[in-house]
């Protein structure tokens, strides 16, 4: 509890969601509830309670969570019923590939990153490193491209959430990201320089250069 308070203060000025949800158009509200922006991009997806087409693997997660860092997130195998996932939450397909995070300055595209994790995991992230991948904004996001930032992550190239903001952790020209985990050495390697980065997974900063 105590890491999510220091969470909270430190990072109230570069994580705007709830400002976000104060401020933006009510028709524009959509994009923050990834079931609605799920089915609007066409995924096999439901809440819970919707039974789903075929036994499969499906990532199940809350439609709405303005705190982000995938926070209630699992991967699930689901033979038919979902009344047992929590109220509130929603599966979709499960999607495999590169993990990016794409920030778009009035819709056109000024940074890539990808992010490396192990797959038993789908919070606690090994390194996120700038790319040359390029991605369009889908058809379906374009509308928002009157915000002056927008932050859209895909896996294998399918958009799965939208923010309002780009990505602050790259900021000042970074070029490589990688998380330091409570209990961890803080001691950069060489080329590299620490910054603290608190976050509620137990995160405490980060190596960067």
């Amino acid at each position: 509890m105590a890491m999510a308070r220091q969470w909270r203060r430190t990072n109230v000025m570069t994580h705007p969601e709830d400002l976000v949800w104060e401020t933006i158009d009510p028709d524009e509200l959509w994009a923050m509830d990834k079931l609605i922006l799920s089915r609007k991009l066409g995924y096999v997806c439901g809440p819970t309670g919707q039974d789903v087409p075929n036994p499969d693997w499906y990532i199940v997660r809350p439609c709405v969570n303005m705190i982000g860092l995938g926070l209630g997130a699992q991967k699930v195998y689901i033979e038919k019923e979902t009344m047992h996932l929590p109220l509130g939450y929603f599966w979709c397909e499960w999607f495999s590939g590169k993990h990016l995070s794409i920030d778009y300055h009035y819709g056109v595209q000024t940074l890539c990153v990808q992010g490396h994790k192990a797959d038993n995991t789908l919070t606690q992230w090994d390194s996120w490193i700038a790319t040359d991948d390029q991605i369009l904004l889908p058809f379906s996001l374009r509308t928002f491209a009157h915000h002056e930032w927008l932050n859209v992550e895909y896996i294998g190239g399918k958009a799965i959430e939208i923010h309002f903001r780009n990505n602050v952790d790259f900021e000042d020209n970074i070029k490589e990201f990688i998380p330091v985990w409570e209990n961890q050495d803080t001691t950069p390697p060489e080329g590299y320089t620490y910054r603290e980065y608190p976050d509620m997974h137990g995160r405490i900063g980060a190596f960067v250069k």
